[in-house]
């Protein structure tokens, strides 16, 4: 899939936000620095109704985000495992509860993390073009991940 611009990125995170198995979801972004990651974050919080500034999780690795205006109201959290490097951080930073839980989650560079990863329901991959497009391709890897590709593509 293409997306010639930022608009198609955020046409993209639109029709994801609005499929309502996407709260319960997790989903891994992966590309090189630059490729697109956090501005697919940034628009598809703001699509499902994220308030405030959102800043990427670099540093904090983690960033949670609630929508209070749904009902169940929703919980997000993004995560950017960039700087991850010692498997006893997830354990200690009580990931595991996190992804035990219900909610979106969203991480970037997720292979920095390793097996310490449930399946990725949608592991989308964004690489930036000579121009400002980016190539886009995703994979669903459990039935969730599958009907959320069948209702995108």
């Amino acid at each position: 899939m293409q997306w010639p611009d930022e608009a198609a990125t955020a046409a993209f995170a639109a029709r994801l936000a609005a499929q309502p198995a996407v709260q319960d979801a997790f989903v891994t972004l992966h590309g090189d620095l630059g490729a697109g990651k956090t501005t697919l974050v940034r628009h598809l919080l703001r699509a499902l109704g994220v308030q405030g500034r959102i800043k990427s999780p670099t540093y904090a690795v983690v960033e949670p985000h609630a929508v209070d205006t749904r009902q169940p109201p929703l919980a997000i959290w993004h995560f950017d495992f960039y700087r991850f490097d010692d498997p006893r951080e997830w354990e200690d930073a009580g990931f595991r509860d996190i992804f035990a839980s219900r909610g979106l989650k969203l991480a970037e560079w997720p292979e920095k993390a390793g097996a310490l990863l449930p399946p990725a329901d949608l592991a989308i991959t964004i690489a930036a073009q000579i121009d400002e497009g980016r190539e886009v391709h995703i994979a669903a890897n459990t039935p969730r991940g599958q009907a959320l590709l069948e209702k995108l593509t």
